[in-house]
């Protein structure tokens, strides 16, 4: 059986610190292959400054340079609103001979209770999630913890780095910071 992790967000942009959570939970939980798994239309968040489109680019640019990741495309092809629940049941149905991790952060882990359908979501994946500042690793809902560097970077710094006209080429890998640029996203 085949052992994937999706990492989803909204990845506007996607940066250092998504690869490394990435590169983390493939060697701690012995994972043929973690997805960056952008959303379409985030139900709990404002539109992002970039849309599906150019972050699922953004996405496969940053997977690009990172062996055994790729990118799950799912939400962002479908469009509108997606809940986890529902697009975990398309993935399992679409590849019956895959285990699915779903990887979370430290924040997440404290609200599973607020997630759609979360009884029958723990039917569908295995909750993995990283320590995150300020945040405990508990939850009443098995969540295995991934020991890990914690890097204190976000997506929301980013962009505003960019709309200040600071440098953010340290932040986000080569190829997103020339997509950012060549797109002219978020003020640059």
């Amino acid at each position: 059986m085949k052992k994937v992790g999706i990492l989803g967000g909204t990845f506007s942009p996607p940066h250092i610190g998504h690869m490394v959570m990435a590169a983390e939970a493939k060697f701690s939980l012995g994972l043929d292959e973690v997805r960056l798994m952008p959303n379409a239309d985030p139900p709990h968040k404002k539109a992002p400054a970039a849309n599906a489109r150019q972050r699922a680019r953004m996405a496969e640019l940053a997977a690009g340079g990172c062996p055994g990741v790729a990118v799950e495309r799912y939400e962002t092809d479908k469009g509108g609103k997606s809940y986890t629940v529902e697009t975990m049941e398309a993935l399992t149905e679409r590849e019956p001979d895959s285990r699915f991790y779903f990887l979370i952060g430290g924040d997440m882990m404290e609200s599973l209770s607020a997630w759609h359908r979360i009884d029958d979501l723990l039917q569908l994946v295995e909750f993995a999630g990283f320590k995150r500042p300020g945040y405990g690793v508990t939850s009443k809902y098995p969540v295995t913890v991934i020991d890990a560097p914690v890097i204190e970077l976000s997506s929301t710094f980013i962009r505003e780095r960019i709309r200040n006209g600071g440098p953010f080429s340290h932040l986000v890998p080569p190829e997103v910071e020339q997509y950012i640029r060549k797109e002219r996203l978020y003020g640059s």
